[in-house]
């Protein structure tokens, strides 16, 4: 009889601890731990450039801009992630190591993590009550995805490519980026 190989699940409160530990960062989803890649110049720029709109916009608030090693729980999905760029402006999301009601998250498109923010994210940060903007930004050009929720909590999707201004607003911050903000000092020459 053949031997059946079981992988040991992890619980939520043993991989908080471990990645308190953690030379390397990890994903969680469902018990199961991802290790995380590292990224390239264009990537780091391009997340500094929104982090650096953000943190100005919410100088003087509650609100908390969080880059790359802040995570974010999404009970729905039981998972943990560790979005590129998170804003959060609400006064009970006061976790020291994880975020649960971002209105904002912005994901870099890397090669081997595009397929998963399109998808596995992308379905998994819409169940964040909170969520108004879910924004995906690619490396090798000047081109913006940016899904946003309305009012009544209806999706509505926009491509920026070139030019453009993202419009975003998560009380008490309101805050206009243009795309020249978020591809300042971005050579693609080197991708």
């Amino acid at each position: 009889m053949p031997a059946t190989a079981t992988t040991a699940l992890l619980s939520i409160d043993e991989y908080l601890d471990g990645e308190q530990y953690s030379a390397i960062r990890h994903e969680y989803l469902a018990g199961q731990v991802y290790s995380m890649a590292g990224a390239s110049e264009q990537h780091n720029r391009l997340a500094g450039n929104v982090f650096f709109h953000l943190r100005a916009a919410t100088r003087g608030t509650a609100c908390g801009v969080f880059i790359n090693d802040m995570k974010v729980r999404i009970a729905a999905h039981d998972s943990f992630y560790y979005p590129d760029v998170l804003l959060t402006c609400a006064v009970n999301d006061s976790e020291s190591f994880y975020k649960t009601a971002p209105c904002f998250i912005a994901e870099v498109l890397s090669p081997s993590t595009e397929l998963i923010d399109r998808r596995e994210k992308l379905l998994a940060y819409r169940t964040l009550p909170s969520l108004r903007y879910y924004v995906l930004i690619a490396q090798n050009q000047r081109l913006v995805e940016l899904y946003r929720r309305d009012d009544q909590g209806d999706w509505h999707y926009q491509v920026y490519q070139e030019t453009g201004e993202l419009e975003l607003n998560c009380p008490p911050v309101q805050l206009r980026m243009t795309l020249a903000e978020v591809y300042e000092d971005v050579r693609f020459d080197s991708v």
